[in-house]
C-alpha cells in the first residue's frame, strides 16, 4: 500500500467479516507538528524573570509599596507557570512509551490549565491586597515603584514577544504569552498609579489601579481556562468543526455514512481522529489515502485512525 502524504502507514492485512481496517499514524512517536513547542525561549523567560521577582520584592520592601510586592507575587506565579509551561513542552517532545503509548503530549494541557488556575489565583490575591489597602492607605515612595515596575514592563512584554508567534497555534504557547502580557500590564499599570501618586499624594490610587488591572487580567484568562478544559476533557480543539469534518467525509464518492466520529488533542498542538466510513467503492485502499489527505490538508488533522466498513450500514445507535 502508498504511503499518504509521507507520514500515513495503511495497514488492510485484517479483514474481519467485510470490514477493512485502515490505521494512520500522522505523528507517531515523533512531533512533526506546525509548533516546536520546547525551546530557549522558556528557559531565558524564566531566568530573566526569576531576577527580576527578587529585585522587584525588594525594592516593594524598601519603598513600602505593596503594589510592587503584589507585582512581584504576581510575576512569580507567572514564573512558575512558565516553568510549568516549558517542562510541559519538553514532555510532549518525549517520544512514546509502552504504557504511554500517545507519548506525554497531554502534559501540555494539563500546564495549560494549571496556567490558568495560578492565574486566578494570582488575581484573587492581587484583589485582596488592593480592598485591604483601600480601607488602610500608607504612604509610598512613588519614585522608586514608577522605575522599578518600568523596568518590569519592559522585560514581560519582551518575554510576552518571544511567544506571540505561536500563541494561535498552541495552547501552552499562548498561556505564556497571556501570562507576560498580563504582567506587562500590571507593570504598566503600577508605573501610571506610581506617577498619579507622585503628582496627587492620593495613595488610594494604587489599589484601585490593581483592582482594574485584575478585571483585565480575568477577561484575558477566561478563554485559556475554557479551551484547555475542553482539552482536558478530550474535546474538539478550538477551530475543529467536527460536523465540517463529517459532512466532508460524506462527500467522498462512494461513502454512504459515517459513525463513531472522534476528533480530539493529543496534545496542545496536535489533534487527533478516529472514525469509521461505510462506503460502496471497490477500491477502498484508495479510498482510505483520500480520507487521510482530506483530514491532514483540510483541517490540519495528521493523527487519524480510520475503519473502512464495506457494504450495508450496520445497526449502530450515532450513523
Amino acid at each position: 500500500m502508498a504511503h499518504a502524504h509521507g507520514h500515513d502507514h495503511d495497514h488492510h492485512a485484517h479483514d474481519h467479516h467485510g470490514h477493512d481496517h485502515g490505521h494512520s499514524h500522522g505523528v507517531g512517536g515523533h512531533h512533526h507538528g506546525p509548533v516546536d513547542t520546547g525551546d530557549w525561549r522558556y528557559a531565558v523567560g524564566l531566568i530573566i524573570n526569576l531576577l527580576f521577582v527578587g529585585i522587584e520584592f525588594g525594592a516593594g520592601v524598601w519603598s513600602n509599596s505593596t503594589a510592587l510586592m503584589a507585582d512581584a507575587g504576581h510575576n512569580l506565579s507567572d514564573v512558575l507557570g512558565l516553568a510549568m509551561a516549558g517542562g510541559a513542552a519538553w514532555l510532549a517532545r518525549r517520544a512514546a512509551s509502552q504504557s504511554k503509548t500517545y507519548g506525554y503530549g497531554k502534559a501540555t494541557v494539563l500546564a495549560a490549565l494549571g496556567n490558568a488556575l495560578l492565574l486566578i489565583f494570582a488575581c484573587g490575591a492581587i484583589a485582596f491586597e488592593a480592598v485591604r489597602r483601600l480601607a488602610e492607605p500608607a504612604p509610598v515612595e512613588s519614585g522608586l515603584i514608577m522605575i522599578v515596575a518600568g523596568i518590569g514592563f519592559v522585560i514581560n512584554l519582551g518575554t510576552a514577544l518571544l511567544f506571540m508567534r505561536d500563541q494561535h497555534s498552541d495552547l501552552n504557547a499562548k498561556g505564556a504569552y497571556l501570562h507576560m502580557m498580563a504582567d506587562a500590564a500590571v507593570s504598566i499599570g503600577v508605573v501610571i498609579a506610581g506617577g498619579l501618586i507622585w503628582l496627587t499624594g492620593w495613595s488610594l490610587i494604587d489599589p484601585v489601579v490593581s483592582l482594574g488591572i485584575v478585571v483585565v487580567i480575568l477577561v484575558g484568562t477566561w478563554g485559556l481556562l475554557k479551551d484547555s478544559v475542553n482539552l482536558a476533557l478530550d474535546a474538539a480543539p478550538r477551530g475543529v468543526n467536527v460536523a465540517a469534518v463529517r459532512d466532508a467525509f460524506l462527500a467522498l464518492p462512494g461513502v454512504t455514512a459515517v459513525h463513531d466520529l472522534h476528533v480530539w488533542g493529543l496534545s496542545t498542538t496536535e489533534t487527533a481522529l478516529t472514525a469509521h466510513i461505510v462506503h460502496q467503492r471497490p477500491d477502498a485502499g484508495a479510498l482510505l489515502i483520500e480520507a487521510q489527505l482530506l483530514a491532514r490538508q483540510t483541517f490540519s488533522i495528521g493523527h487519524t485512525t480510520l475503519q473502512l466498513e464495506s457494504g450495508v450500514l450496520p445497526d449502530c445507535p450515532d450513523c
